[in-house]
């Protein structure tokens, strides 16, 4: 159980800190954890039964609350206050039927949500905290190992251990519930995989509401004993890269455009403490690998996975890297190539439907009967990505079936334009290509720019590089592209964006 884990690390490590808090200061002992878990369980328990709603940002504060209610036998909400917070709590409430969400003013007033009215704030229960309840939790914390392991949780790995939404980049978000084996078996399989067990510092910048923060930035160093050094913004570049080079982690994890952000904001030597950075939930481009390299001399290892696998599928291993690939499946997970059509196991190096079997793969979307068959047959998991395995096993990501477009009969790759766009613009534009209905032919791609850029001269450099039924119909310039918590672009949002800006012409 994860909260044993937890518990077998703060009676190892007592006195090491835990959480080293960026964002207010304020830094938690492995054994003040422990206490503030057992209190903050207590009262959870009085306030809701099953399910209890958490948005709160990466923070001793958002790190002890899901603790305190993992403590209480209650199944933490994950709620994204980064794509509308009133929304998506109305939302989780609705899909989870729980009414009580834990929250802090100070991210109300950050994210522009109005108090809605089960919310309860973090700081009213720590500021009305009795004697009496403090001492009591300290006692328990005193408890003989067994019996303090009884008081958190019965040993049952098939308990839900979080609830999640998908990031709904392409649709609504689908509720995703992970239980305690499913958590446990990736962080087992990504620690042993990667040789971490010998690092002590981990930045921890990922959102908790997104699987890839709550995994590797939460419950790995929680359960593993390291130090979790947090900042709740990860898009603040500057800051993050300067909290890199004063406290030093061993070990840096994150998508693609924050590892860039950090990179770009550091000066050589700033990441001399990092041993190991690991890139994932999005495609990471040879510019990021290259700055890397060239600015710290260090080696980004790729990775892959999905809400619904806890997250982890697979990762580049250390010691043979295969820069391109995401890597080889993590131990205990398995991963097969469907062809589209047939159904059938593709050959190596045939391109197909990704699917995943193993024990971090959930066991179905919540209340979602329709879906959880048509992603879940004879326990492998269809991811929706295509890709193909080389020779050596080694998966090679092609893209999200549902960003491929049939134009004149021919499937074409959103994901292929967008890389052929970004080499032939400047490295500072962010390109995307963007599917819109078309009368005539069905569909018609438009590309979308962060910047003006010389059309003709792209078009011209584009004609040379795609089949002409691949060539963007138009060009639009978006100066901010919409983001999801993970810092991936928000597909659905900037369609949106795009199809005004198209009917307005």
């Amino acid at each position: 159980m994860l909260q044993h884990r937890f518990v077998d690390a703060a009676r190892r490590n007592p006195d090491k800190l835990a959480i080293v808090d960026r964002t207010t200061g304020r830094d938690v002992s492995f054994s003040r954890a422990l206490i503030a878990a057992l209190i903050l369980a207590r009262r959870f328990r009085k306030l809701e039964r099953g399910r209890i709603g958490i948005m709160l940002p990466t923070s001793a504060g958002g790190a002890l609350a899901i603790l305190g209610a993992t403590f209480a036998g209650r199944t933490p909400v994950m709620i994204n206050y980064s794509t509308g917070a009133e929304k998506n709590c109305l939302y989780a409430q609705q899909q989870c039927d729980f009414k009580k969400i834990i929250t802090a003013r100070a991210l109300l007033e950050k994210t522009g949500c109005k108090e809605l009215p089960d919310m309860v704030f973090i700081e009213d229960i720590l500021e009305s905290l009795s004697k009496f309840e403090q001492l009591v939790a300290l006692l328990k914390s005193k408890l003989p190992r067994p019996w303090l392991k009884r008081l958190t949780g019965s040993y049952d790995l098939n308990k839900p251990a979080v609830i999640l939404f998908t990031s709904g980049s392409e649709k609504d978000p689908k509720v995703v519930q992970l239980t305690q084996k499913n958590i446990l078996s990736n962080i087992d399989s990504f620690s042993d995989m990667m040789d971490i067990y010998s690092m002590d510092n981990l930045l921890a910048v990922l959102p908790y509401f997104h699987v890839f923060g709550l995994t590797i930035n939460l419950w790995t160093p929680l359960c593993l004993g390291m130090r979790s050094i947090t900042y709740s913004n990860p898009l603040e570049f500057k800051t993050v890269a300067t909290i890199i080079k004063k406290d030093k982690p061993g070990l840096l994890v994150g998508t693609p455009l924050f590892l860039e952000g950090y990179a770009r904001q550091s000066k050589p030597g700033d990441f001399e403490s990092v041993e190991l950075t690991v890139s994932g939930a999005d495609k990471c481009p040879d510019a990021l690998r290259k700055l890397y390299r060239e600015k710290h001399g260090l080696e980004i290892f790729e990775g892959y996975g999905t809400t619904e696998t806890s997250p982890v599928i697979s990762v580049n291993p250390r010691d043979a890297n295969r820069p391109g690939s995401i890597g080889i499946p993590i131990p205990g997970t398995d991963v097969k190539i469907e062809n589209i059509d047939s159904g059938e196991e593709c050959a190596p190096g045939e391109t197909g439907r990704i699917l995943v079997k193993g024990d971090g793969v959930m066991q179905g979307y919540l209340n979602d009967i329709e879906e959880s068959h048509l992603r879940i047959k004879s326990g492998w998991y269809d991811t929706g990505d295509l890709g193909y395995l080389d020779e050596d096993g080694y998966i090679w990501h092609k893209g999200r079936l549902k960003r491929f477009v049939k134009i004149g009969g021919e499937m074409i790759s959103l994901v292929m334009v967008e890389e052929t766009l970004n080499a032939v613009t400047p490295e500072e534009v962010e390109c995307c290509a963007v599917e819109l209905p078309d009368a005539k032919r069905g569909s018609r791609i438009v590309a979308v720019t962060s910047a003006d850029i010389d059309q003709q001269e792209v078009v011209k450099k584009l004609t040379e590089e795609l089949p002409n039924l691949a060539l963007p119909k138009k060009y639009i310039t978006v100066a901010e592209f919409p983001r999801m918590g993970s810092g991936k672009t928000d597909f659905r949002g900037l369609t949106d964006i795009v199809r005004e800006l198209d009917s307005a012409d």
